[in-house]
């Protein structure tokens, strides 16, 4: 999807995702000292990065989707923090070099040759001794979890987007991860996620 159908399927005056951060985000981050600079890449409607706020990080939220930074903008007013919104295509922004202590990206799904820039360019982002934090669908969801995009051309593993930072940095954690849902009828089902931790060199 381009940026026009994303900013019509945020422009309802509801929030598409809900305005917890993902738990992934949550679980691997909250014993993390905020120590500075955070940029939320493919923010969206802000979940993640309000909540980055909220704990104390100065937060870029980084998006295509100028209607979904303006409802980041929103949520963060409603829970009394201050984002800083950056309206740009993460396949054509370059973060500064070592601006930021941490980056988020989450559910951000390209296909794998522009995917990878992405991840080569949010490295040198980061400074020395900053996390650099990716939750996305996993590559063996179609076949064995439930849900989320079902083109293998845009799902990657763990062992995919570590394999791009190891140069830069130092595995924490990489592996698949269940993450419980519930379809439209209310069943309970596991979906498949790539979570990779990493510590900037």
């Amino acid at each position: 999807m381009d940026a026009a159908s994303w900013d019509e399927r945020y422009r309802g005056g509801e929030l598409v995702w809900k305005a917890e951060p993902n738990r992934f985000v949550a679980q691997e981050l909250a014993g993390l000292e905020p120590s500075g600079r955070a940029v939320d890449l493919a923010a969206g409607e802000g979940r993640n990065a309000v909540w980055l706020a909220e704990r104390g990080w100065d937060v870029d939220a980084v998006d295509f989707s100028a209607v979904a930074l303006e409802k980041a903008q929103r949520l963060g007013a409603e829970r009394g923090v201050r984002l800083r919104t950056v309206h740009a295509d993460l396949t054509r922004w370059a973060p500064p070099e070592a601006a930021y202590d941490l980056a988020v990206i989450a559910y951000l799904h390209l296909p794998w040759p522009r995917m990878a820039e992405v991840l080569r360019r949010a490295a040198p982002a980061v400074r020395e001794g900053g996390h650099l934090l990716l939750v996305g669908h996993d590559a063996a969801n179609p076949e064995h979890g439930h849900g989320g995009p079902q083109d293998p051309g845009v799902l990657y593993s763990a062992g995919q987007v570590a394999d791009l930072w190891r140069p830069y940095a130092d595995i924490l954690r990489a592996e698949t991860v269940v993450r419980p849902v519930t379809d439209s009828e209310g069943v309970g089902h596991d979906a498949l996620d790539a979570l990779v931790h990493a510590v900037r060199r």
